[in-house]
């Protein structure tokens, strides 16, 4: 039994009539004829008679006749779901994301990208990377941003975009006055940093270790839980650090902390997008994750 018989059968239905009812269809009267008779078959009753010079339902016409109702309902139903899914009218993305993507990137790219789609929902999750990494794998979320890259036979993980590591201090610190400083001046400033394990500390120590420089020689500072509590720390003169450009550029802009050039020190750091390898299709999720790979949107982050 097939959803187009089903449907020829209602039209005859309706209409009493197998002319008409290939008139309403769009199709021709022998090809009516041959639906009616291929679920007749299928389902071995006969489905109409002729009375009056119309075709009236049998008693297997009359209880196949709601329920075919139903089905066709549920079916023009889930169509104009799909539909609106593909005119991306509605749906719903959920999304993953370390700290500086999350807190920094992602509101500005939601926002652009609700703009365009209205009807889709985005839902934002914020974790470290490695459990932006378990929401993965046990699909709690559709898409995954990381300050690591994710080494798993599950995951897809693909550059997304560059971030800069520059030194911040405040604006009344001497250095602001001093153009560039060696990295080695490091060592006599207290130096303010994220807490162990997140991506942004793990780049910092391994330039410094390119130098020769552990983070035990430079002078005792702050060790804070976020990067937007790090910056405001350094607002506060507690001391220097060297975070995101993304998370501080606004902080920038408006004077209330300054970069200072460190000779030597160029530092960029990699975000990854990651999904599941066996990940389920959605329109409003490739609609999403092609809107956040658009070099031109990505270009105004900068």
């Amino acid at each position: 039994m097939k959803f187009k018989q089903l449907e020829t059968f209602l039209g005859v239905a309706d209409q009493q009539s197998f002319t008409m009812a290939a008139y309403q269809l769009n199709i021709s009267q022998p090809a009516v004829s041959f639906q009616i008779k291929a679920l007749e078959d299928a389902l071995d009753v006969t489905l109409f008679k002729r009375e009056d010079k119309k075709m009236v339902l049998t008693d297997a016409g009359q209880l196949l006749y709601p329920e075919a109702k139903q089905i066709f309902m549920h079916y023009q139903k889930i169509k104009a779901e799909l539909d609106n899914l593909k005119g991306l009218k509605k749906g719903h993305v959920v999304v993953g994301a370390g700290q500086i993507p999350g807190e920094y990137l992602l509101p500005l790219l939601i926002g652009a990208f609700k703009k365009s789609y209205p009807g889709i929902r985005i839902t934002l999750k914020m974790s470290g990377s490695g459990q932006v990494e378990r929401w993965i794998k046990e699909r709690e979320v559709d898409l995954g941003i990381t300050d690591v890259p994710v080494d798993s036979e599950d995951i897809e993980c693909f550059t997304w975009l560059q971030d800069r590591l520059i030194l911040i201090v405040s604006p009344t610190h001497p250095w602001v006055n001093s153009g560039t400083i060696k990295i080695s001046d490091l060592k006599s400033e207290k130096m303010i940093f994220c807490e162990q394990g997140s991506g942004t500390r793990r780049a910092v120590e391994q330039k410094l270790a390119e130098y020769n420089i552990e983070t035990g020689e430079i002078a005792a500072g702050l060790e804070l839980g976020s990067t937007r509590a790090v910056i405001t720390a350094v607002k506060a003169g507690l001391g220097v650090s060297i975070v995101s450009r993304f998370a501080v550029r606004e902080s920038l802009k408006l004077g209330l902390v300054r970069e200072v050039r460190v000779a030597g020190f160029d530092l960029w750091c990699n975000l990854y997008l990651v999904r599941h390898t066996q990940r389920m299709g959605g329109f409003a999720i490739d609609a999403f994750t092609s809107f956040i790979n658009n070099r031109d949107i990505l270009n105004q982050l900068s």
